[in-house]
């Protein structure tokens, strides 16, 4: 058996060449380290090390196991954090609401999956509904949402403001009814545009239904209509509608995660913890 702090000081002194230098970087003192090696050296058989007044070299012997020593401590620091919980393993199957996505979200889940390499992270972008149909059924361990405001099902990130849409070029129509672009029902955006303008007595149309936020983005960007996002998500070429558009209030919506009954725990629970200490 190799005593890891014996390899630690044998592998400073190879590398620097100096036993002075060594215990400098280690913060022993020269005979403390005289003294490891000459353990190790016991504990070897072996002579590892040749110095003289001007001189410290590793004989072949040394050089054999320098290559020992570094795989040794590599599986020694791999154990350790297997055991103080950064090796976490298993499966997550996490799925992001798209226009989420849009958010601090997947730089969130690149430094998770670098911080818990042994986690295999399976993500699914889809619509909330879709995403809670999938949990639901134990297809996802957690997901991550809009929801409204108040709901009891899972844990609150944050609160943001629905709000109306457009390209700077287009100009409403006030007498006209109001083009809509909308996802497919049911989705929660478009439930709350319809209702607000129904509410208000404003008449409407669909110009376009999307699947997802990038084709709901491509026609807002090419003026086919007027969209419904987070205030938080506008991309910096479209813009808020202007309240002498007279259109209704939406009010706001919450952005949850909400995890499976039969998710692993410590894995959701780590990717919880993450995203909310960004807020994405």
């Amino acid at each position: 058996m190799f005593d890891p702090v014996l390899l630690k000081t044998f592998i400073s002194v190879a590398e620097t060449l100096s036993f002075t230098n060594a215990g400098a970087l280690l913060g022993l003192s020269q005979p403390t380290v005289s003294q490891h090696i000459r353990k190790l050296e016991k504990a070897a058989g072996r002579h590892l090390i040749t110095r003289d007044t001007r001189d410290v070299r590793l004989t072949d012997n040394g050089d054999a196991l320098l290559g020992f020593a570094r795989t040794i401590l590599a599986a020694h620091d791999d154990a350790a954090s297997y055991f103080t919980g950064s090796a976490m393993r298993g499966r997550l199957r996490f799925g992001s609401a798209d226009d989420l996505a849009l958010t601090q979200l997947p730089q969130v889940l690149r430094e998770f999956r670098q911080l818990y390499p042994h986690i295999n992270l399976e993500l699914t972008v889809s619509q909330s509904s879709a995403l809670m149909r999938r949990l639901q059924a134990g297809q996802l361990d957690l997901v991550f949402v809009k929801q409204e405001p108040g709901s009891t099902v899972g844990r609150l990130v944050r609160r943001d403001r629905m709000v109306w849409v457009m390209h700077p070029s287009v100009t409403i129509d006030p007498d006209a009814p109001l083009p809509l672009i909308v996802y497919q029902s049911p989705s929660l955006s478009r439930q709350l545009s319809i209702q607000a303008l129904e509410d208000n007595g404003r008449t409407w149309r669909i110009t376009c239904n999307v699947k997802e936020v990038n084709g709901a983005l491509a026609a807002t960007r090419a003026g086919i209509g007027i969209a419904v996002f987070p205030q938080s998500l506008i991309p910096s070429d479209l813009v808020q509608v202007p309240s002498g558009a007279d259109l209704p209030q939406l009010g706001d919506i919450d952005f949850a995660l909400v995890a499976g009954p039969k998710a692993a725990t410590d894995a959701v629970e780590a990717l919880t913890a993450a995203i909310m200490r960004a807020g994405a």
